[in-house]
Parts: C-alpha cells; sequence; structure tokens
C-alpha cells in the first residue's frame, strides 16, 4: 500500500485517494513543505525510515 511519509514528523499516512486536494486520507500533511513530504510504501516507512502509522488514517495504529 502506498503511503505518504512527513519526514519531520516520522508519521507515515493513508495517501488521500477520496479528496483529491489532500495528499493524506486525514488531512494532517496539508500545511506541510513539499521537502518534507515523500510517497513511499507504508512497509519500507516503518522498517526503513522507522516511522510509525498516523492514528486517524490507521484504526489499529492508536491516535493523536
Amino acid at each position: 500500500m502506498e503511503g505518504v511519509l512527513n519526514e519531520r514528523t516520522a508519521t507515515v499516512h493513508k495517501k488521500g485517494v477520496e479528496n483529491p486536494y489532500s495528499r493524506t486520507k486525514c488531512g494532517a500533511t496539508n500545511d506541510v513543505g513539499h521537502d518534507d513530504i515523500r510517497t513511499v510504501a507504508v512497509e519500507r516507512a516503518l522498517d526503513d525510515f522507522d516511522a510509525c502509522r498516523c492514528g486517524r488514517c490507521f484504526s489499529d495504529a492508536g491516535g493523536y
């Protein structure tokens, strides 16, 4: 599954497919600069970048 990695917070989000104007499902990266965002497989973000999953995008990841 493709995800959106916020490299500044080391958080991976689901891609925003419902809203074409949002990069992520939850909209948390709308104000983040393009230099801090990377599209990457969710599994790779977790393994290679030591990221955590967004609690708003992933129901089993906790929450904010």
